[in-house]
Parts: structure tokens; sequence; C-alpha cells
């Protein structure tokens, strides 16, 4: 515990040295270090897939040092410092493990979800997916609604049940396809995507990790075409390029 505590403190001398004497650290705002603080969060979720332990560790630092900013710069307008918010997070963390601070009963990791959903109603949240943040990436946020309405019984039963209704977004697909109608294309196509997500989920499959698996694989292999292609891309036609395709895939 020492040795963490003393690793903390340096951090926040650190920190206190570079807002007083550095000119871009003097210079940055809660709007200023957002759009850094997003990129940090990516670059660790790129460590994590890519199994970089070293990585997951830089960034994890990375990470620590934007929270020590914000709250530098909380401080300085005299707001709250960083010892209000980890005191704050503790208190919450107390609040919502009752079972652990106190005499609930929760054996299981769904009773511990449902309950957790439960205690933050009762905190003010006027609503399950109040806690979803609106500029989560598309595919996180349908994830996250979707377990958090679970939670509280806004689910289906059967796995396919909800294949089924996969089955009938797509026919629903098809038919806009064939109205021609690109507004009802869009919203069904949507609708697709949501139900697949479902089923992601029942599966037990992070359907961003997916599709980001996915991405890696499919950059990997186009790569691969164009490091071993005999002439232009453009010169080459379709079964050429799968022809290379193919061959990426005993890579």
């Amino acid at each position: 515990m020492q040795k963490s505590e003393t690793a903390f403190l340096r951090l926040l001398q650190i920190m206190d040295d570079l807002r007083e004497k550095c000119p871009w650290d003097r210079k940055q705002t809660f709007e200023t270090l957002r759009i850094l603080t997003i990129e940090e969060v990516y670059e660790l979720a790129d460590a994590i897939l890519d199994q970089d332990i070293e990585g997951i560790k830089e960034e994890v630092g990375d990470l620590l040092l934007h929270m020590v900013f914000y709250a530098k710069i909380a401080s300085e307008k005299g707001a709250w410092d960083i010892s209000t918010a980890i005191h704050d997070v503790c208190e919450k963390l107390i609040r919502r493990h009752p079972h652990i601070y106190g005499d609930v009963i929760a054996e299981d990791e769904e009773t511990v979800k449902r309950n957790w959903e439960q205690l933050k109603l009762a905190e003010g949240n006027r609503s399950v997916l109040g806690g979803v943040p609106k500029g989560l990436p598309a595919i996180v946020k349908a994830y996250r609604m979707q377990e958090k309405t679970a939670k509280v019984g806004f689910e289906w039963k059967e796995t396919e049940d909800v294949w089924k209704k996969v089955e009938e977004e797509l026919n629903e697909l098809k038919t806009a396809v064939a109205s021609l109608d690109k507004e009802k294309q869009e919203e069904e196509f949507g609708d697709v995507l949501f139900s697949l997500i479902n089923y992601a989920r029942f599966l037990g499959i992070d359907p961003e990790t997916a599709l980001e698996k996915t991405n890696k694989k499919f950059k990997f292999r186009f790569e691969f075409i164009e490091s071993n292609a005999k002439k232009a891309l453009k010169d080459m036609s379709l079964e050429e390029m799968d022809k290379l395709w193919e061959e990426a895939k005993s890579h």
C-alpha cells in the first residue's frame, strides 16, 4: 500500500509542476483534454485486444494522468480535488455493494447487477437507461441499453427467441429494400443491427470486440493483397485479388 501511495503522490507533485511551469499543460482545460482522453481510452482498448500487457500498463498510466489532470483543473476552480473524487467513488462503491458492506445476500453475478441498477434508481436516476452516456459508439450503446433493461426483466427468455427476432428484422429489411424507400431501409437496417447485438449478448459475445477483431483481420488480409500484388490493384481482377485473399488466410 505504501508503495502505491508513494507513486500516486509523485504523480500529483509532477502534475503540480507541469501545471505551474509548462506552457502546454498550463493552457489545457476540461474541453481541450476531452478528445485526448477519448484517444487514450481507445489506445487502451487496442492494447487489450492485442493482449499487450506492457501496452495496457502504459495506457492505464496515461489515463490515470488524465484523471489527475482533470482533478487539478477542478481544484484550481475551487470546485473539488482528487481526494474528494476518490472519497466519493469509495462511498458509491460501498453504497452499491450492500452484499459486502451490509446485510444483503447476493450469491451470483446477475443478482449483483440487478441490485446495482435498483440502487442507482433509488439514488435518483429517473430511468434505467439514464446512466448510458449519449456519446458512446452506437454498438456499445445498444449493448449497454439492452444489458441494463434486461436487469429489470425486459428480456427474452430463450436464445432461439432472440434469433427469431433477428430473422423477423431481416425479412423487414428485405421488404424495405424492395420498396426502394431509403428512409425505411435505414430504419430496418438499424433494427437488424440492434437485434444482432442482442443475439451476440445472449451468446456471451461482446459485439464491439467481435467487430474490431474482424476489422483487424480484414486489414491484415487486404494489406497482404497490397504487399503481394504483381501489379496495381486497379489493374487486377476481383478473382486475382480473391486468390491472394485466400492465401492471406493461411498466414
